[in-house]
């Protein structure tokens, strides 16, 4: 009698732990994308995942996962209650990687990959069309006790430099990125990331990008301020002004400017050589990311800033991307009017079904800024690896 007591206890709790669950607001069914279908037998005629919103609806939620391996290690879910599989399993991916911070143990990424078996199981023969094989996903700040100071480290460490190669974290995505990019090559993976998330993805990215392997990257509600960034703005104008006021002054050296002109239009020249003649350069072109952003999120508004064309922009012409119609990244704009900065830094409107998306036709300054690098480095510092 009593094992049967005890049985039906054990059932009641296991329903309890169901129930709590399925009510729970981050489950899947109930915060999830509503409009957005699992893998079936038809991808294989018409691939969902070459839908642009289709693919950036299911590259949220697996940054949502993310989010919620976390939340689900601090909360001490066991396998049956855990809220993070869902948002992977419904679209036949699998965990084959957990990115963990060794200074305080918390996940910050995971690397998910396309889990044949389960697709099987829906009669999807085979990958669909644009399914990457693997994508690395990285989460932003979590305002958590156990993670929370870490976080906001890294959150300080780009706002002070604007840079975050100095974490432990873009070692560890680097490593696991460049991994995974070699096992099946970098046309068939991705790499994503949300707020403090997406930071490190640009930056990772970007490191990888230089060394001639391109990969496919979704950066949602990216950084886009910081004292770094301010100073040299400053620092810019200000030396703009100088260059302006010694151009008004009377020189004996007239001759020696016009040598440095020279010298600077070759650069220039130079510059679009490695541009648009050198077949290693070319490669540098390939790497476009997608950059997700909303204009009342002031965390990333600031990529929607056009560069424009000032004396300013002309006079440090060597600076900037890709010209003559070429991209640097293709930058994708919500506005909804006034929102409250806590939904729209949100990461479930990017899987909503009312989002009005436009791409930016405008040329963003911070993204030239973010990116000058990839073109401006010499052909004997650029690796093109095979694809």
């Amino acid at each position: 009698m009593a094992v049967v007591v005890e049985e039906k206890e054990q059932k009641e709790q296991k329903e309890n732990e169901k129930e709590e669950e399925e009510a729970h607001p981050y489950a899947f069914h109930v915060s999830g994308p509503r409009n957005v279908a699992k893998p079936n037998w038809r991808d294989l005629i018409n691939s969902s995942w070459k839908d642009t919103n289709y693919k950036r609806s299911v590259i949220a939620c697996f940054i949502q996962a993310v989010y919620l391996l976390e939340l689900d290690r601090q909360e001490n879910r066991t396998v049956e209650t855990a809220l993070a599989p869902k948002w992977w399993m419904t679209f036949k991916y699998k965990l084959t990687q957990t990115l963990i911070d060794e200074r305080d143990g918390s996940i910050f990424g995971a690397v998910l990959e396309w889990d044949q078996s389960a697709a099987l199981a829906d009669f999807v023969l085979i990958r669909p069309s644009g399914a990457p094989k693997a994508v690395l996903v990285l989460r932003g700040t979590l305002l958590k006790g156990p993670t929370i100071r870490r976080d906001i480290e890294d959150d300080l460490r780009f706002l002070a430099w604007e840079s975050l190669k100095g974490s432990v974290r873009f070692k560890g995505a680097l490593e696991a990125l460049r991994t995974v990019a070699e096992r099946y090559g970098s046309s068939n993976v991705c790499i994503a990331g949300h707020s403090l998330g997406a930071g490190f993805a640009l930056q990772v990215g970007k490191a990888l990008a230089k060394e001639g392997i391109y990969v496919d990257a979704h950066l949602f509600n990216p950084p886009s301020i910081s004292i770094a960034m301010s100073l040299r703005n400053i620092g810019e104008k200000a030396g703009f002004a100088w260059k302006r006021l010694k151009s008004m002054l009377p020189s004996s050296s007239e001759p020696q400017a016009d040598c440095d002109e020279d010298i600077k239009d070759n650069s220039l020249k130079s510059w679009l050589g490695n541009i648009y003649g050198d077949k290693a350069s070319m490669g540098l072109k390939q790497w476009v990311p997608h950059l997700y952003v909303n204009n009342s999120d002031y965390i990333c508004c600031h990529y929607t800033d056009p560069e424009g064309k000032t004396e300013e922009n002309e006079a440090n012409k060597e600076n900037t991307g890709p010209t003559n119609g070429q991209v640097a990244a293709k930058l994708f704009v919500m506005s909804k009017g006034k929102q409250k900065f806590l939904e729209a830094h949100g990461l479930e409107q990017w899987w909503s079904d009312d989002l009005d998306l436009q791409l930016a036709i405008n040329k963003s300054k911070l993204i030239s800024r973010q990116l000058k690098s990839l073109y401006s480095l010499p052909a004997s510092q650029v690796t093109k690896r095979p694809r």
